[in-house]
């Protein structure tokens, strides 16, 4: 069974709701503006939730909300879109996980942060132990991996596959930050899964800062 992880941004208008839930997923969704009913769960913006694999039912604030919605799934699947009066999906990005075998008997975990970097701030050429999609929030960054250079601006995501060294270099006049969502062992839970490839850049001053939304289990199985 091969695995994709894809990134969907979901826009409901004041107090608009799906008119039927989304089917069930291993599935994170982030506010990135207003304010958003999951299930029983009231979120506001720049707070994440995951929906485990159940059926996932939303219901916009008075001020409407802007999502970011990731979800693993067989790759053979249908796009999963949220529907109702006032309700739009934009398709982000998808990727094909490779390194994620569920029959391998490995167990993972599905994290969700941000990444913050001051003016000129980088991320020195380095590696993580799964993949994930990030998207950025606000600022300018700069991605290098696989022998290409990449600029980003607000809104636009980007895939690492996790073994592939990435160098990251924010923008020089204004504050950068991206959301993330990434698959994981289960060993790293509450840990860093990043790893600097190159010596000399182990103990240098670190710029990037980290803040936490979601770090749990799932099962890939299912």
């Amino acid at each position: 069974m091969s695995l994709e992880l894809r990134q969907y941004e979901d826009t409901l208008k004041p107090s608009a709701e799906l008119e039927t839930p989304l089917p069930a997923a291993n599935r994170i969704v982030y506010v990135v503006q207003g304010s958003v009913l999951i299930g029983d769960h009231d979120l506001y913006e720049d707070q994440a939730i995951l929906t485990g694999a159940h059926e996932t039912a939303m219901r916009a604030g008075e001020a409407g909300a802007t999502l970011w919605r990731w979800e693993v799934v067989q790759a053979e699947s249908d796009a999963i879109s949220a529907k109702g009066p006032g309700v739009e999906t934009a398709h982000k990005l998808t990727a094909a996980v490779d390194t994620l075998d569920p029959g391998d008997g490995q167990q993972w975990l599905m994290r969700c942060d941000s990444v913050s970097f001051p003016p000129g701030g980088c991320a020195y050429t380095h590696v993580h132990q799964g993949p994930g999609i990030r998207c950025l929030l606000h600022g300018k960054i700069r991605i290098d991996a696989e022998g290409h250079s990449t600029p980003f601006g607000p809104g636009e995501a980007w895939f690492e596959s996790g073994p592939d060294p990435v160098f990251a270099q924010a923008d020089a006049a204004e504050p950068t930050r991206f959301i993330r969502c990434m698959i994981l062992p289960r060993a790293l839970k509450g840990q860093s899964s990043i790893r600097y490839v190159l010596d000399e850049d182990k103990d240098k001053p670190k710029t990037q800062q980290y803040h936490g939304y979601v770090d749990e289990f799932i099962d890939l199985t299912e």
